[in-house]
């Protein structure tokens, strides 16, 4: 069967292609051997820009000729690799003996063998997947966070002054201003975006065990350890991990996923409170007059985007709880288990995308009830019980809390004749009375 939207097993790669295709620069099997390819290239530059005598006469204005075969790189030439590998049973040798065959291409043969010199496959795997999660986060997933915790700031400042009755266990509560309570999330969010962003992208590069044995067996001047710093940061831009096994230690990388983690809890929890909100009639959705609610109910606008948006955080969470457990556990100096396992860290991406996108579209549909919002105030007089006990206090008046919870806890409503006769009843001053009348559960809402 051919692999199509309607064919392939993951969702992300069928029906939400449309929405995670950005990822496939960066995490597809293409964009593994391209990374891989552009690790080879760089690699060999720098043993150009080194002391190696044999590379010292090499033709520096082949540079641009031969990064062009990863910056170029097609679908052909993934093709290519693959074709290698069925030989060889070995993805990394395949992509050396693909740039081999493109440098006798360009007439480059005594250098050639200086391809993956002195390299295990993890220098490159650890190298080249990094850097393509780094530049997936940084032009992709990133800034659609930004664009999502952005709008969640834009509507807080909307709703900035409209009161709205807090639920504390579920139960009337000191009343607060709806703006507040969507600025709790994007002030969260931003702080652990932010220290995701703090999180450096590691990098192993150190040869077989990852002391950079063969380097230094065959060129014992050469600093090799100043030459894979050089490299790793400066060339790659990414951040060399100084002692390791054959691979990377992935204590960063699962500390980026833990990040990516408590982002996602925050806004698993922003999508259920919203969804309560729509559910408790606070706010309404833009109609799509040929959009369907319900197969059965034609009168049914369900919040949908923050059931999607909850469900794909949600596997995006156990995916990455996996990735950041796993990772740093390897025996010995190396197992195989961490290969397989890199090879789907573009999913959890793929599921982030998809839930971010809902967000948009669900926050973009909401349409404030104010009616509900004070219907809900009007009915909860009793939530104004804490302020006036609290200033009853101030006054010295004995046992306020308790002649409040007398008023308040029973079965009879509270409303706002019931709290002025209550007022009118107390051994205060007029000002104090005036005082207390003044509050409501419109303007009970604190800073």
């Amino acid at each position: 069967m051919e692999l199509n939207e309607l064919t392939a097993v993951s969702p992300i790669d069928g029906r939400y292609r449309s929405k995670t295709s950005s990822l496939s620069n960066y995490f597809s099997e293409f964009a593994l051997i391209r990374y891989r390819v552009w690790v080879e290239i760089e690699y060999f530059i720098a043993l150009c820009e080194s002391p190696l005598p044999q590379l010292k006469d090499f033709d520096k204005s082949l540079y641009p000729s031969i990064r062009k075969i990863y910056q170029e790189f097609t679908n052909e030439d993934a093709v290519k690799v693959k074709d290698f590998e069925r030989v060889t049973n070995h993805d990394v040798k395949s992509v050396e003996y693909f740039i081999k065959e493109k440098f006798d291409q360009l007439g480059i043969k005594e250098q050639k063998e200086f391809v993956h010199f002195g390299l295990t496959s993890q220098d490159v795997n650890n190298t080249a997947i990094p850097l393509s999660l780094k530049n997936a986060n940084v032009e992709v997933v990133l800034p659609m966070l930004e664009e999502i915790i952005g709008l969640v700031d834009s509507l807080a400042n909307d709703w900035a002054e409209y009161p709205i009755l807090a639920l504390t266990h579920g139960q009337p509560a000191s009343p607060s201003r709806l703006g507040k309570e969507f600025k709790v999330f994007s002030y969260r969010a931003t702080k652990q975006l932010n220290a995701l962003k703090q999180i450096p992208y590691s990098a192993k590069f150190g040869g077989a065990t990852g002391n950079f044995n063969a380097h230094h067996v065959a060129y014992p001047t050469i600093e090799w350890v100043d030459f894979g710093n050089e490299f790793v940061n400066n060339t790659l831009g990414l951040d060399r991990s100084q002692f390791t096994t054959q691979i990377e230690n992935y204590d960063n990388l699962a500390a980026l996923f833990d990040a990516f983690k408590r982002v996602n809890t925050i806004l698993i929890d922003m999508s259920r409170d919203i969804w309560q909100y729509v559910s408790m009639r606070y706010f309404k959705q833009k109609i799509n007059k040929n959009e369907v609610g319900s197969s059965a109910m034609p009168h049914k606008v369900n919040p949908i985007d923050f059931e999607n948006a909850e469900g794909n955080l949600g596997i995006a969470n156990a995916l990455l709880e996996h990735l950041s457990a796993k990772l740093p556990i390897s025996r010995l100096q190396r197992d195989l288990t961490d290969s397989t396992v890199l090879r789907n860290i573009g999913v959890p991406l793929g599921h982030i995308l998809i839930a971010l996108q809902s967000l948009k579209k669900g926050l973009n549909k909401l349409e404030l009830n104010d009616a509900q919002l004070k219907a809900d105030l009007e009915d909860n007089w009793a939530v104004v019980a804490e302020a006036i006990q609290t200033v009853l206090r101030r006054e010295g008046i004995p046992n306020p809390y308790e002649m409040l919870k007398d008023l308040t806890r029973k079965n009879e409503k509270i409303t706002e004749s019931s709290i002025q006769v209550f007022i009118d009843g107390l051994a205060v001053s007029d000002a104090i009375k005036a005082e207390l009348k003044v509050i409501t559960p419109y303007n009970y809402t604190g800073l």
